[in-house]
């Protein structure tokens, strides 16, 4: 079931708070003359955050934001809207709070880097010229699946991996599927954005099923052997509270879809369902390829850990989806908050000759397992300058011992106050 921009923007209109943009803010001068400008490409939690603190840490730096987007809309909680357990409006935000630090924000898109240079351009044809860039620009899809390269079959079978009008589209499509129907959901190979987003996905369709479809059913395809992140607590809910509703089947691998008979084709069976929910394998966004800062499998950006500076070309930091994580480093909104923090710093250091100091970076992952109850998984993460890159820390961190309505309370309260550290 396709949903227009303008379905998309009733949803998320009422209420949100959201003050309008001009098009494109000026691109021209520096804010102070001979001052140094950092580029930020991408207002999500990474490239947001990173803005905020050089701005906030060096009020001299000129500091301008490309976004593509008026609105912040978070991928984190996002699920929730799926089941009808919170709206778009409430994971809405805008930009205000950045521009009231003094970041310039423009909004267009990056369409090339030239480092050599020092300059970005952009869609509409401005070039913006920078002393160091820092590159926020998320995930796009590897094009793996032959069936879902048309518009028609990415229409009917949904991804929802990037919160916004997919998110939509697919409630949509969950409330109009019959009682006694069947949601399937695949599952990338690992690394992916949000390790234990599609399994929390799956909690939230259950429970709404179990409100409002009680014969219906899911099946969970994943490419991956076992759940990835929190097994035993995500396990416990499906043997639980929506026993008898879950059919798990791991080494599920896509081999392709047919978005005209709602079949998905595994490589050695082929699955029918009402609503076909396919999270395709990612890889940085386009304007990291584009740029020639992926080094790793074709899909990540490796970088330097310290400063967050990337390993194939100077002068650019990239941060959070994007990044070849670190060991044990998971996709996730919370890292790439904490790599917005200490890129900003690293930034701010590196134009000012001064000392770079190695980072300490935590996660924070919470998990909705019906309208009110959370569960979480937390990690530290130190520089080891023998490894050069960032390990778990021993001891450190830890995960719940079960759901409940307390988590869930702490887990709104994480919520609002990573999206105020990020945009405020």
């Amino acid at each position: 079931m396709a949903i227009d921009r303008r379905d998309f923007l009733k949803w998320i209109s009422a209420g949100a708070g959201i003050a309008a943009l001009p098009a494109c803010e000026t691109t021209g001068s520096r804010a102070q003359p001979g001052s140094a400008r950092v580029v930020v490409i991408g207002g999500g939690y990474g490239g947001a955050t990173a803005a905020k603190y050089v701005k906030m840490w060096a009020p001299d730096i000129d500091v301008v934001l490309v976004e593509r987007s008026d609105r912040f809309i978070s991928c984190p909680l996002s699920n929730l809207v799926l089941a009808g357990n919170t709206t778009m409006q409430e994971i809405t935000m805008g930009y205000d709070g950045l521009r009231s630090r003094g970041v310039r924000i423009i909004r267009d898109e990056a369409e090339a880097i030239d480092a050599d240079k020092r300059q970005v351009r952009l869609a509409r044809g401005d070039v913006l010229n920078y002393d160091r860039l820092i590159v926020s620009p998320g995930i796009d899809f590897l094009d793996t699946i032959p069936g879902l390269r048309s518009p028609q079959a990415r229409e009917r079978v949904l991804h929802a991996w990037k919160a916004g009008e997919q998110t939509v589209a697919l409630r949509k499509q969950l409330e109009a599927m019959p009682d006694g129907g069947v949601y399937v959901l695949h599952i990338p190979l690992g690394p992916y954005r949000c390790p234990p987003g599609p399994y929390e996905r799956v909690c939230q369709v259950a429970d709404y099923f179990k409100r409002a479809k009680p014969r219906s059913k899911i099946l969970v395809l994943d490419t991956n052997p076992d759940i990835v992140s929190k097994p035993g607590l995500f396990k416990a809910e499906w043997n639980g509270p929506y026993k008898g509703m879950i059919d798990y089947r791991p080494n599920s691998e896509l081999e392709d879809v047919d978005a005209k008979g709602m079949t998905l084709k595994l490589t050695f069976d082929s699955v029918k369902g009402d609503v076909l929910n396919v999270i395709p394998p990612h890889r940085a966004a386009d304007i990291a390829q584009k740029a020639g800062l992926i080094t790793t499998n074709d899909r990540w950006c490796n970088l330097d850990w310290t400063t967050g500076e990337s390993l194939a070309v100077k002068g650019i930091h990239v941060l959070g989806d994007a990044t070849l994580s670190a060991p044990a480093m998971p996709k996730s909104a919370s890292m790439a908050n904490q790599h917005g923090k200490f890129c900003a710093a690293a930034v701010i250091a590196l134009i000012k000759g001064q000392a770079v100091t190695p980072p300490v970076i935590m996660n924070t992952c919470y998990s909705f397992v019906s309208r009110t109850s959370a569960m979480h998984v937390t990690s530290i993460h130190q520089y080891d300058p023998a490894q050069k890159t960032l390990v778990p820390v021993k001891g450190a961190g830890g995960i719940s011992d079960k759901s409940s309505e307390l988590e869930g309370t702490f887990a709104w309260g994480w919520a609002r106050n990573i999206w105020s550290d990020t945009l405020a």
